[in-house]
């Protein structure tokens, strides 16, 4: 596998990830912004808390106002706080909620099968194990969460 493979793998994945997540109560109408940008703004505030809208777009690429809308949605689902900053009180740090919100257990307990079944096609049991067990290496190896890698 080359470095254009794997980048397109990894597209390929973000999709199928995407694709999994359970919609909010209301539609996804009701939320602006994409399910992509509040994951990027999420994994970011899990390895810098306490970081400033403009911090968080500068570290991801997003625009503010992508970043704005994610940290709005997410602190609606009770996933993050915000607080002004003790050094500018006219700035807002942002950091994950101290608890898991329904919405964030919700998401967390979504199955992936029925994704993963429908994006390998006619795919049988036997290779839906193997590409569910890949992935499941991939994880261990490749989280962004440190957290993570204690499983076991």
């Amino acid at each position: 596998m080359n470095g254009v493979e794997l980048f397109l793998l990894g597209r390929t994945l973000m999709k199928i990830g995407e694709a999994a997540i359970p919609e909010p109560e209301g539609g996804l109408t009701r939320y602006g912004g994409s399910v992509r940008s509040v994951l990027i703004v999420t994994s970011d505030l899990a390895t810098h808390p306490d970081s400033a809208v403009g911090e968080i777009a500068a570290r991801t690429g997003l625009h503010q106002s992508q970043v704005s809308t994610a940290v709005a949605r997410l602190k609606e689902a009770g996933a993050v706080i915000t607080a002004p900053d003790p050094a500018d009180r006219r700035r807002l740090l942002v950091r994950q909620a101290p608890h898991i919100s329904g919405r964030v257990a919700e998401v967390r307990a979504g199955a992936i099968d029925d994704t993963l079944t429908a994006a390998l096609g006619d795919a049988g049991p036997q290779q839906l194990k193997e590409v569910k067990d890949a992935l499941d290496v991939l994880a261990r190896h490749f989280s962004p969460h440190p957290r993570a890698h204690m499983k076991s």
